[in-house]
């Protein structure tokens, strides 16, 4: 609510600060969005853009011209057109001008203009000279034809075009990208000759389907050899719906057992690229490369060469670990958001884009036609008054010595109107010869012909879609070229796994009670014998490869991965695992598991639940792991074990009390995560207690003899024997013999080293 206030002479409003800031804000987002930020349809610039090369223009500097001092062009655009900071204003420039970044550039520049490894390198304006590309022609050749509506500038001294009547769908051709409030675009850029092509098409036919355009409109043509890997049908869905993303990767080849990288994605730099590979390398994560060089000059403004190790290294995984792991593959977003010729900005798909560009365009031509013929008919009108003056030249001479004003007199005397008189009268004493009346009446019949001609075209519809036609394929053969990016559909690119860039060796990695981790050569290894620091022993071990994942467990049920190969040699004592992760305080690791994804383990608590888990989904990469055990309050994790056969695997549980249980594993569940089931069944108030619990537990193969150990004692317990002891999971079981009843392992035989 706004409110007049009056105190003697002085008068001002009350608003409210809601009212007040919400109208400022959306006054200046609509500022942002349509004078700033978002290009178009009509000639595909925004107004900074539009402003440059219309100031050019007016300099005079046209592809013919000699080309002037950057800081002059700026100049004229700040000061006439355009009141913002002259380094974003030059900046916008050189984006126009740089052929690695726009794929048609509209400014011609000489000097430092940039690079495609620093695009932002650039001289100062006071050292670089421009003048506008020829195919800048197609955005101002028009211009002064009555074509678009002009405005005034920014302190109404001037006047500037409100669009430029481009003759070509410039806003699809050479793209844009930016940033307003609340929205955004980016359009890449098309190649010529297709976008123009499919203008044709749906001139010819205004029903044409966005599928029948797809085929004229392969997908964007980036300035860049580089390829463009998205799918076909993923590229129609981009053109459907005008949104989606672009994926590019580097174009590279082999060349004497050298990697040859020839294109690179759009705006990507290659000493960027090369730091990328060289950081890799520091950190001796890529064996596989022995050497980097540039040598990109300018015969070949990219070529990166990548020297394998040797011969047995397969470039299409090395280049398929690099594509995934550096700027040498790339994802464009694509938003087709352009203001339209109602002012207003929206998202387009491909056929709306084209077909309100050709509405623009039959606008335009409209325009341009009109104009003319309106000054053919103006000077047909003059040429109509200069011929009767020079059939009657004696007396019109006689009326302009004799009359004070001769014009009204003239007017009167032949039927002249104000136009004709002013045109008999504006006539030089050297256009009276009797050629004269000759070249008029030449001019009359050339004039007439034209109007005809113009006034078919105004008239018919199909008339002015076969002229537009014809001016869109002549622009295309005169600035069209051929494709730079080529389409190639691909997979995305995975990146080689750390363990593939290690051999593969036997290993026992080993942990200790207080938590130290180490990886012994080869499995004929004796863990507990291993010498360990004062106070610390022997916790578990597992028995895997080098370029395999070593996981960790600790007290409160989280995994924790460490590649193998990373762990200190067994030749010490071993490394502190919290160094590598970040267990919650007070946790302890109570086991360690390696071996393939989908090896299966079993885990579980003394409390008597467990399941089975798949190795893979113990895997984590983040360093406070992952939850997959869900640990009772109070309860102890025991010792994974691992699943050899699933389907005919057994399960065997001691207990504290001397009892003993035996089941097939297929009553176990497997899971993710979680608490998991039943494995032995015990008293909940013995549980909650603590005088009972689940002392171990290990999975074994059916035909397998199972070693009971009970402090420096052990039993065999024979498939047959173990008979005795099965039940339904979840039970009690069954006691053991006495002097056997206080269990510390339970393994299988096939587990145990060879004597």
């Amino acid at each position: 609510m706004t409110e007049t206030v009056s105190n003697g002479e002085a008068n001002w409003e009350r608003q409210a600060l809601k009212d007040f800031t919400e109208k400022a804000y959306l006054d200046y987002s609509m500022y942002v969005v349509l004078d700033r930020a978002l290009p178009h349809i009509g000639d595909g610039l925004k107004p900074v853009q539009r402003r440059i090369i219309y100031a050019m223009s007016e300099l005079g500097l046209s592809a013919a011209a000699k080309p002037k001092k950057s800081a002059r062009t700026i100049g004229d655009v700040l000061g006439k057109y355009h009141p913002h900071g002259d380094s974003a204003c030059y900046e916008a420039m050189v984006i126009m001008a740089q052929p690695f970044g726009y794929r048609y550039p509209l400014v011609d520049g000489q000097g430092n203009w940039g690079s495609p490894d620093d695009p932002k390198s650039f001289a100062a304006m006071r050292y670089t000279e421009a003048r506008l590309a020829p195919y800048a022609g197609v955005l101002l050749s028009e211009l002064g034809q009555g074509t678009v509506d002009w405005g005034p500038n920014f302190d109404g001294t001037m006047s500037e075009p409100e669009v430029l009547p481009a003759r070509l769908p410039n806003v699809l051709l050479n793209g844009t990208t930016g940033i307003a409030v609340g929205m955004a675009t980016d359009i890449p850029p098309h190649n010529l000759r297709e976008v123009a092509t499919a203008c044709v098409r749906l001139l010819e036919n205004s029903r044409t389907s966005l599928e029948e355009l797809c085929e004229y409109v392969q997908g964007p043509d980036y300035p860049t050899e580089a390829e463009i890997i998205t799918s076909r049908e993923d590229i129609r869905k981009v053109y459907e719906t005008g949104n989606g993303s672009i994926r590019m990767r580097a174009a590279w080849k082999k060349e004497e057992g050298e990697i040859v990288i020839t294109g690179l994605p759009h705006h990507t730099s290659g000493s960027k690229v090369l730091e990328q590979i060289a950081e890799q390398m520091r950190q001796k994560k890529l064996p596989l490369v022995a050497d980097l060089r540039d040598e990109s000059d300018h015969e070949n403004p990219v070529r990166l060469v990548v020297v394998p190790r040797s011969n047995r290294v397969e470039a299409e995984k090395l280049m398929n670990h690099l594509f995934a792991t550096t700027d040498l593959e790339r994802n464009y977003r694509v938003n087709l958001n352009v203001i339209g010729l109602d002012g207003r900005p929206r998202v387009r798909n491909l056929k709306e884009m084209l077909s309100e560009w050709l509405q623009f365009r039959m606008d335009t031509v409209t325009r341009r036609l009109q104009f003319r013929l309106d000054k053919v008919t103006s000077r047909l009108h003059v040429l109509e008054g200069l011929l009767i003056a020079y059939l009657n030249i004696d007396e019109v001479i006689q009326i302009i010595r004799e009359e004070d004003k001769p014009k009204p007199v003239l007017m009167k005397r032949f039927g002249l109107s104000d136009e004709q008189a002013e045109a008999i009268l504006e006539l030089k004493l050297r256009h009276l010869a009797r050629l004269e009346e000759m070249k008029i009446r030449g001019e009359q019949d050339e004039l007439e012909a034209e109007r005809k001609q113009l006034e078919k075209t105004l008239g018919s519809r199909q008339r002015l879609k076969t002229l537009i036609k014809k001016e869109i394929l002549a622009d295309a053969e005169r600035f069209g070229d051929e494709r730079r990016s080529p389409i190639v559909s691909r997979g995305a690119a995975k990146p080689l796994d750390e363990t593939e860039l290690v051999p593969s060796e036997p290993v026992t990695v080993v942990l200790s009670q207080r938590g130290l981790a180490r990886a012994a050569k080869g499995h004929e290894v004796d863990p507990e014998g291993l010498n360990y620091k004062s106070g610390d022993g022997y916790q578990a071990s597992a028995q895997g490869r080098s370029n395999q994942l070593a996981v960790f467990m600790d007290s409160t049920g989280r995994t924790y991965t460490v590649p193998a190969h990373t762990l200190p040699s067994a030749r010490g004592q071993g490394e502190p695992l919290s160094a590598r992760v970040n267990p919650p305080d007070g946790a302890t690791f109570a086991g360690v598991m390696i071996g393939n994804e989908d090896d299966r383990w079993l885990l579980c608590t003394d409390q008597g639940h467990g399941f089975v888990c798949r190795l893979g989904e113990m895997y984590s990469r983040n360093r406070k792991g992952k939850a997959v055990l869900t640990v009772p309050k109070g309860a102890r994790v025991l010792p994974p074990t691992p699943v050899v056969d699933p389907a005919h695997d057994w399960i065997a549980v001691a207990g504290s009390e001397g009892h003993f249980l035996t089941f097939p594993l297929e009553e176990l569940p497997e899971l993710t995560r979680g608490k998991g089931n039943k494995l032995m069944g015990i008293p909940p108030k013995k549980l909650k207690t603590g005088e009972e619990r689940v002392v171990a537990a290990t999975a074994f193969d059916e035909a397998d003899t199972l070693v009971l150990f009970s402090g420096q004692r052990y039993k065999r317990l024979t498939p047959s024997e173990l008979d005795e002891y099965v039940g339904e999971r979840g039970r009690r079981g069954y006691k053991l013999p006495q002097g056997w009843r206080k269990v510390d392992a339970l393994v299988p035989q096939a587990r145990l080293p060879a004597k």
